[in-house]
């Protein structure tokens, strides 16, 4: 029996992969392989053939960040002329829109912005849930509150209680870009380290914070990168406490890179295929053994590969985001409503099923 063959028996008894036996998988696999072991692993968590979806809205609270990470385009320096902070009257109109679609996520985040310290997010967190109780706060990814502990020289465990106490329901995953140092002080050097943008998770976890891992691939990574990315995230999984929410999902995304300091000074372009995004779904799949959820990135991949993705081990699509900024503003080229997302669900051959953060049906049920 070959090396691959092995693994395939393995995967099958839902015996835990090895990094090495993952890259094994990765360069030695037929995709097509690959999609259905992963499949198997979903219907094996998810044997009710529904896929999730759900209504949020992006809101950036800041433009304004000093870490101007190689690969984004939307952050702006103080005294930029498209600088902002995003105004009361702003989030009332906002939010306002959200709750007449049916919405009551609000995913904040944006800038690490040197003038605004924890008590502003503590009382904007404050005056959202007074004036809009229902509310659900997915707010500020590792690296801000990183930078917030850093600024008020308190631990990252005061600064998520402080902001649990003031509204917030759970953590994003954003900036974790590649959970590799070599990796993010090419592309984001002044953002969070490895460890500190786990140490924040763990600490969430322990918090019983729910959270989502992410990872942005295609740029500067190896392939070994990406699996220790992944290890990572199942290692950290493994520690959170029994009974805790910990990771809630993972999604990743390619690269998106018109306009980007990495594609025009340095010539790092996208180089993800759909083929490529696929073999990585269904490798974190595979990986992934801790992990209830794997969410496709139809905001990203378009349409038919979402779809492929939820026979490559994806069960979910993600939100109808109403709005979204910075990955647009490198080329995201894709916008999908409530009707399109069931629809393509459907055609996937699946049941749509409308979910919270917590990955849990609405309560009126609606599919």
């Amino acid at each position: 029996m070959g090396v691959t063959e092995h693994l395939y028996g393995k995967i099958a008894e839902g015996l835990r992969i090895t990094a090495a036996e993952a890259l094994t998988l990765w360069e030695e696999a037929p995709l097509a392989t690959l999609i259905f072991l992963a499949d198997g692993v979903r219907r094996r968590l998810h044997p009710d053939n529904r896929v999730g979806w759900m209504i949020d809205r992006n809101v950036n609270i800041t433009n304004i960040c000093f870490s101007q990470c190689r690969f984004c385009n939307f952050c702006r320096t103080a005294k930029s002329d498209e600088a902002y902070v995003t105004t009361d009257e702003e989030y009332d109109s906002k939010i306002s829109e959200l709750v007449a679609l049916g919405g009551d996520q609000l995913l904040l985040q944006g800038g690490m912005n040197p003038a605004l310290g924890l008590d502003f997010y503590t009382s904007l967190f404050r005056r959202l849930k007074q004036r809009w109780p229902q509310l659900k706060l997915h707010a500020l990814g590792p690296p801000e509150v990183a930078f917030l502990a850093g600024k008020e020289k308190v631990s990252f465990r005061e600064v998520l209680v402080a902001l649990r106490d003031a509204g917030l329901d759970s953590l994003p995953g954003a900036g974790a870009e590649i959970l590799s140092d070599r990796v993010r002080k090419a592309v984001s050097p002044a953002k969070a380290t490895v460890d500190e943008w786990l140490g924040v998770m763990r600490e969430a976890h322990r918090l019983n914070l729910p959270t989502s891992a992410t990872m942005m691939f295609g740029h500067a990574e190896t392939v070994p990168e990406r699996i220790e990315h992944l290890v990572r995230l199942r290692d950290l999984q493994d520690e959170k406490p029994e009974g805790h929410d910990g990771f809630i999902t993972f999604i990743a995304w390619p690269f998106m890179d018109r306009g980007t300091v990495l594609a025009d000074r340095d010539g790092i372009r996208s180089r993800v295929t759909a083929s490529e995004y696929l073999r990585l779904t269904a490798i974190s799949r595979l990986m992934l053994d801790n992990f209830s959820n794997i969410q496709s990135s139809i905001l990203t991949v378009g349409k038919e590969t979402a779809m492929i993705s939820l026979h490559a081990g994806a069960n979910d699509l993600g939100s109808v985001m109403i709005e979204e900024n910075v990955v647009s503003a490198a080329g995201d080229p894709f916008r999908v409503d409530p009707e399109t997302v069931r629809a393509i669900i459907m055609d996937a051959g699946f049941i749509p099923v409308r979910r919270d953060q917590r990955y849990m049906p609405v309560e009126d049920g609606e599919i």
